[in-house]
């Protein structure tokens, strides 16, 4: 099935975009920092948005409407007492089909499964405003995913397909990555 073949094809990039992350997460102390740390995924989100909106509609994921996407970033941003004026540059990975576009897709619709961790993290530094992205769907977040990997195994039929897929895939996490470029965080 191409959900697991996919995870390991792009199992480099996304621990790359952890190590990059995860520090920062954890250095974050206070919501200036935090609603600067969401500027980055607000950029980057918006960016693939873009980029997929013409490939990816109810008739190839029926609950698109209902999934979490930049607009709820915005709303955590906006929690906090920001704006998301002076965002950082975002470059969208290339997205010229639907199996490019379900690539680019895995990897916004995946960050949902390590919501609750970054949550939990953030809380732990006093964070508590503002965790509305990164709580996903809430108890929904395990079906929604299910839904989602379905999807994904439906539509990449061939070997061209897959490939596709995991290349676009592939991409969208090294360019989330390139997002947060040399961020660190200041707590003042």
């Amino acid at each position: 099935m191409l959900s697991t073949i996919i995870k390991e094809a792009t199992k480099f990039p996304h621990q790359e975009l952890e190590k990059k992350i995860i520090p920062i997460i954890k250095a974050i102390q206070n919501e200036a920092s935090y609603a600067d740390f969401l500027k980055h995924f607000y950029a980057y989100f918006t960016a693939v948005e873009k980029v997929i909106a013409p490939f990816i509609n109810k008739n190839v994921l029926p609950d698109v409407a209902t999934r979490r996407n930049a607009s709820f970033i915005k709303n955590d941003i906006e929690a906090l007492g920001c704006s998301i004026d002076e965002l950082p540059m975002a470059v969208a990975p290339e997205v010229n089909s639907l199996f490019e576009a379900v690539g680019a897709l895995y990897v916004l619709e995946g960050s949902i499964m390590g919501g609750p961790y970054i949550v939990q993290m953030l809380q732990k530094n006093g964070i508590k405003n503002g965790l509305s992205f990164f709580s996903g769907y809430g108890a929904e977040s395990g079906k929604k995913w299910t839904v989602f990997t379905n999807t994904l195994n439906f539509i990449a039929k061939s070997d061209e397909d897959k490939n596709q897929v995991i290349k676009a895939a592939h991409q969208t996490f090294e360019r989330f990555g390139h997002v947060f470029g040399d961020v660190s965080i200041t707590n003042s």
